[in-house]
């Protein structure tokens, strides 16, 4: 192997199928565990990829897409990294998320924005380098130009971005490295995984089981 591809196949953002395993990949920061067993083992990182949006579709808040989250924000929120709620629909309650194990100290939640201002800040706490992870709610569709934007903060910031959008952007072309459709399926979800950068997606879908939070 010629220094080149010595120094290429050392680039941690780098996998070969042949070294795929999914603890070895959590290891070494390109996911962060999403907390769910068979997430897990059908994401190529292992969990959520680090340095990408994440895209979440949903008909309507509050149908566990925050409970599905919670693991990971707790893991985060303990190394110190910031968690970020752009305009969240409720107001989280804090309560809830200490029980959870999420420290408040690095919780932070931005509100009462216009659509400018909440675009913004979206791509300026992504980009910063010291927030784990920022979920929004966008209330208007986002451009393409808009997601590629996001994408590229999230890149630089190393940084989980979640984007709670509609499932009517189904069909619309993202940059997103993980696309992901959740339904309420009993108790718990159900999630169908409508791309996923570094696999093939498959068309089964993945039910979880989520405990009771009121966060």
């Amino acid at each position: 192997m010629n220094g080149s591809l010595r120094k290429l196949m050392q680039n941690g953002r780098l996998w070969r199928g042949l070294e795929h395993d999914v603890h070895r990949l959590a290891d070494n920061g390109l996911g962060v565990a999403t907390g769910h067993d068979a997430l897990d083992r059908a994401l190529p990182c292992a969990g959520w990829p680090r340095g990408a949006l994440t895209e979440i579709l949903h008909p309507y808040p509050g149908q566990g897409e925050l409970r599905l989250l919670l693991p990971a924000l707790t893991r985060l929120s303990r190394e110190q990294r910031y968690v970020v709620l752009i305009d969240p629909p409720w107001i989280p309650y804090g309560p809830a998320l200490v029980l959870a194990g999420i420290d408040l100290a690095f919780v932070l939640s931005i509100v009462h924005l216009d659509e400018p201002d909440r675009a913004w800040a979206l791509e300026q706490t992504l980009r910063t380098g010291q927030c784990g992870a920022v979920l929004a709610w966008p209330r208007r569709d986002l451009a393409n130009k808009t997601l590629r934007r996001l994408q590229l903060a999230a890149e630089a910031g190393g940084s989980c971005g979640f984007l709670f959008r509609h499932p009517r952007f189904r069909t619309q072309h993202s940059p997103a490295a993980l696309r992901l459709e959740l339904y309420p399926a009993g108790h718990g979800i159900r999630l169908n995984i409508l791309k996923c950068r570094g696999r093939n997606p498959g068309t089964a879908a993945i039910e979880l089981r989520l405990t009771d939070d009121p966060a």
